[in-house]
């Protein structure tokens, strides 16, 4: 056999042994020592003098030999050398099997790193003593690009980062436990931790590798799998302990709390006033839940649907029109009278008789017969529905004597601007707080409107100059509008000793209409009492609506509106705006109901006619469960979100007041006269 037929007998297996696999990697070796092993394998009379070298002993091939002859590929933990050859020659299959052998007993040390395309020297050229030309062949290899490294790159940098990613990811696999991978993935998979979903693919991978590294035994099979297996898995798998995952992954094994070891998370990679979109729960919380429900009997309590006028009992009634009536109590007038509405200007209204709800409990309600709210635009955020338990005859798990809950509009249990604001990240507890909203009102509204301010140095907050002097900041900037998701803005300041004395302007700019003509919502907010406003007009293209005008003296605010009445009608939950609509019954909220005091806050429920909550809301809040519960409140807000209340027309829905925010409303009251009363929360 000629030493060509060897060379290409190396080239092939070189090409098969590579065609899959990224890197390449050495096994520790004397260089020196290495090539005598070569020379000194051909049997004996193979390799004899030639001149005054041995026959296969000459610079280029010890130049290839050197260069690489100690690489090898590692494929399923096992390594493969270039020398893996069958030539079946008495000659060269000797030293292929002395090389190999040697190769596979010793430890992978780095990755083969090549500055150079061509390794070897294919042939040379030498004449003869009697004049004649030979050719010499030699190893030799033409490299693929993907084992070739770029010249402006250090060779010893390169293999320093793939030793240290082969390090880390040992110490991952060996100090992270395959539960907390578990568990992360489980609330990413609930969208309850703040960009999870970036590290899903991520933490699949490595749960596969901890997997299969688990299941190897030797010693030296886990060191090729680890070289294999980091170089593969690139910088956010093999190096996953040293990331924001990594630290929430190891707090977890550590044996930290749930909540803890997120919140150490959050405080790295999340906005300083993110708030969980879901609750946090893994699947054995969820076995205790269940477990516990089922020990205190509550399984028959979490079904929830729409409660009906027939629900409800007449001692926890403060009103109730006649139509309700015959229903409660079955007394009442046979024929219903009907109005056809029109929208109304509710400046026509502006110098009524004001009233305190509780002045209007007291005083109105029991001398009048028929009673109907102005259904303005702005009390979108009050709309609200009563919620009862399925079978009438479960348990009560909430802190008051009933079975009955409430849901406001975007289902959650007291609905305004501000829980959004927080929920997008943004402050809401500074000294002053203008915020806006839109995208909610049932279409999609894509347009990029901008909050601004306006402050008395003539300095502007907006979207490209956020924080002023002042350190007026605005920190929620929603430029695309996710749909049924209200889009919100949010501007504000920590401290009254940062601000400036004067007038500031608080307006919004249409940046870019997208075809959205649903307007906006505004909330203004200082010492503790909310402003809201409604502009429900289309914005043109860079139209700047003016919203509120602030003073500051340097010690107080006070506020001038600036956003004219409209009255363009729209629809809410089936219902009009902009007009009178009869109300069928007036009560508290449910933890107020058989005199019940001083159960969480209290709230108004005015409940319309054909007021039909087209939405699903959740059947239970935490806020409203005992105390035995409240242990498993991370799963009582998942099974909330989960088990929502089927549609039904015959529902007790309309709007609610909280004695917590600063709103009003106009009533017209039917009684031995008719009178229109604007009533204050």
């Amino acid at each position: 056999m000629e030493f060509s037929m060897f060379k290409q007998a190396l080239q092939k297996n070189f090409a098969k042994m590579t065609k899959d696999v990224p890197h390449l990697f050495e096994v520790a070796v004397d260089k020196d020592e290495f090539w005598n092993l070569y020379l000194d394998s051909y049997p004996a009379g193979t390799n004899e003098i030639y001149r005054t070298c041995r026959e296969h002993d000459c610079s280029c091939c010890r130049h290839f030999i050197k260069r690489i002859g100690n690489c090898v590929a590692i494929i399923n933990n096992e390594i493969h050398t270039i020398w893996d050859l069958e030539v079946g020659d008495t000659t060269f299959q000797p030293v292929a099997d002395a090389l190999s052998a040697y190769l596979k007993n010793r430890a992978v040390t780095d990755v083969y790193v090549s500055r150079e395309k061509t390794v070897g020297t294919d042939k040379n050229f030498g004449q003869r003593e009697d004049g004649k030309v030979e050719t010499y062949e030699h190893f030799y290899l033409d490299l693929p690009d993907k084992f070739v490294v770029d010249k402006r790159h250090s060779a010893g940098d390169i293999r320093g980062e793939f030793r240290d990613t082969k390090n880390v990811f040992k110490r991952s696999l060996e100090e992270i436990t395959q539960e907390s991978v578990i568990t992360v993935l489980e609330l990413i998979s609930q969208n309850s931790l703040y960009r999870g979903e970036e590290w899903k693919g991520a933490l699949d991978q490595f749960l596969k590798y901890q997997k299969a590294y688990e299941k190897i035994k030797s010693e030296e099979k886990k060191e090729n799998f680890l070289w294999e297996k980091s170089a593969a898995a690139g910088g956010a798998v093999g190096r996953i302990r040293n990331h924001s995952m990594g630290t929430l992954l190891i707090n977890l094994s550590e044996g930290m709390d749930l909540d803890e070891a997120v919140k150490k998370y959050e405080q790295i990679v999340a906005p300083a006033n993110y708030k969980r979109p879901k609750a946090i729960f893994t699947k054995k919380m969820l076995e205790d839940a269940k477990k516990k429900i089922e020990e205190l009997g509550y399984m028959p309590s979490l079904k929830r649907r729409f409660a009906t006028l027939d629900d409800i009992s007449i001692n926890n009634i403060l009103f109730s029109n006649r139509d309700a009536k015959k229903r409660i109590s079955d007394v009442g007038d046979v024929f219903a009278e009907m109005e056809q509405e029109i929208a109304v200007d509710i400046k026509k209204f502006s110098k009524v008789e004001e009233v305190s709800a509780e002045n209007f409990i007291k005083n109105v309600l029991p001398v009048a017969r028929e009673l109907e709210i102005f259904l303005e635009n702005r009390h979108h955020a009050n709309l609200v529905s009563l919620i009862a338990p399925e079978n009438p005859d479960a348990p009560v798990m909430f802190k008051w004597k009933n079975g009955f809950s409430w849901a406001y509009s975007g289902n959650i249990a007291d609905s305004d601007i501000k829980q959004n604001v927080k929920s997008a990240g943004g402050a809401v507890d500074g000294v002053l707080r203008f915020s806006i909203q839109w995208n909610d009102m049932g279409d999609w509204d894509q347009n990029d409107l901008d909050a601004h301010c306006k402050e008395p140095s003539g300095e502007e907050i907006m979207f490209n100059h956020k924080i002023s002097r002042t350190a007026g900041q605005l920190d929620v900037d929603i430029i695309n509008p996710v749909q049924n998701h209200p889009a919100v803005e949010n501007i504000t300041w920590a401290d009254k000793n940062t601000m400036d004395k004067g007038k500031y302007l608080f307006f919004v700019h249409q940046y870019t209409n997208r075809g959205g003509k649903n307007g906006f919502r505004a909330e203004l907010e200082f010492n503790g009492n909310i402003y809201q406003f409604d502009y429900a007009k289309e914005l043109r293209q860079n139209e700047r609506v003016p919203v509120v005008e602030v003073t500051f003296d340097g010690e107080n605010f006070t506020m001038k509106a600036l956003l004219d009445s409209n009255v363009s009608v729209k629809e809410l939950w089936g219902v009009k705006t902009n007009q009178f609509v009869p109300v069928t019954v007036v009560m508290y909220s449910p933890n107020y109901w058989d005199e019940q005091e001083g159960i969480g806050n209290r709230h108004y429920f005015f409940m319309l006619k054909d007021c039909i909550n087209d939405e699903r809301p959740n059947g239970m809040f935490n806020e409203y469960l005992i105390e035995e519960l409240m242990e498993h409140r991370r799963v009582f807000e998942a099974l909330g979100s989960k088990m929502h209340v089927e549609d039904m027309d015959d529902q007790l829905s309309g709007i609610g007041f909280s004695t917590t925010r600063r709103n009003d409303v106009l009533v017209k009251v039917k009684g031995a006269s008719e009178r229109v009363i604007r009533v204050k929360f």
